[in-house]
């Protein structure tokens, strides 16, 4: 494909792809940073979840949305599955809470917050320089910061595309439901995040290269392409964490599954109630991936007695989800 690509098209390939791997550096960062201010207090949070599998889906819900990563989340999750400390049940709720929270990315760009990236890494700069654990505060802002910095930096590096034809050619082929699908998947599995490829899809979207049908169904891939990290994070991990990860797996591709053949009137409702294509896109993301955790909710607690592993049991009666 390079070869058909003259220098100019090569540069504005490398812009993209450098602005990409900073927008991943800073997302890492950023996720890292709020995991070290949280230390002690995250793991205690997740595991409140052990009595109300509502709690669990609220405190996925917006432990993901503030760390800006369900991945990061999902591992997280099935770690203290792994540990004892969260049982096999209850993590069923928190993992369906991450898919909601997930969607705060697509929101933020949609709405083209991205703007207040300089002024947050030059706050954060600045309480970084003070003592005390200030500093660590400054961090995350500063990596906060230079998330959005990086979607702007992607946003003006996509605008030459606009008049590339092999690359309009190429991502309208996303329309085609399916196929739409299977680029989100390859995409977020690629990345590591589904966040990542959400945000990506709606500048596409905003610089007029993609059309808003197409990325409602790469988001919809990306939801089945973020379960790969917590598969990953479960290898070595006893069969409560794997059968967790499993369980993660099961709720995307269900759901991926159930709306594939209604993803061309799926998009065309989000469309119509989006007052911008943009919108739209995440209206259709949040619309997917909250249908889908309602629709696993109720069953969390039969699910956790149905699939858990034959193994000795490592949770204490206080510790079953209700």
């Amino acid at each position: 494909m390079l070869a058909e690509l003259d220098f100019s098209e090569f540069q504005v390939f490398i812009l993209v792809l450098s602005a990409l791997l900073l927008f991943l550096y800073g997302l890492e960062h950023f996720s890292q940073e709020l995991q070290t201010v949280g230390r002690e207090k995250l793991p205690r949070w997740l595991a409140m979840a052990t009595r109300d599998r509502f709690r669990g889906l609220l405190l996925g819900a917006t432990v993901t949305a503030v760390v800006q990563s369900s991945s990061a989340v999902s591992a997280l999750v099935i770690a203290l599955v792994n540990a004892g400390t969260l049982s096999f049940a209850s993590s069923l709720a928190v993992l369906l809470g991450a898919k909601i929270g997930t969607t705060s990315t697509a929101w933020l760009v949609s709405f083209k917050l991205t703007h207040i990236g300089p002024y947050l890494i030059v706050l954060g700069g600045i309480l970084t320089m003070l003592p005390f654990s200030i500093r660590v505060v400054g961090r995350a802002i500063f990596y906060f910061g230079f998330i959005f910095f990086t979607l702007d930096l992607i946003g003006d590096s996509l605008e030459p595309l606009r008049q590339s034809p092999w690359v309009l050619e190429w991502l309208a082929r996303a329309e085609e439901p399916w196929l739409g699908v299977i680029m989100g998947v390859l995409m977020t599995v690629l990345l590591q995040s589904s966040s990542v490829v959400s945000g990506l899809a709606i500048v596409l979207v905003q610089q007029g290269v993609l059309d808003p049908m197409g990325a409602v169904a790469i988001v919809v891939g990306a939801t089945l392409g973020t379960t790969a990290t917590g598969l990953i994070a479960s290898i070595p991990m006893d069969a409560f964490a794997k059968r967790a990860a499993v369980m993660n797996l099961m709720f995307n591709a269900v759901g991926v599954v159930l709306i594939l053949p209604f993803v061309t009137a799926f998009g065309e409702w989000a469309v119509r109630v989006g007052e911008t294509p943009s919108q739209a896109v995440a209206i259709a993301n949040l619309a997917f991936n909250a249908g889908v955790a309602l629709m696993f909710l109720p069953f969390t607690g039969w699910m956790g007695r149905r699939f858990a592993p034959k193994a000795e049991p490592r949770h204490s009666p206080e510790n079953a989800p209700i």
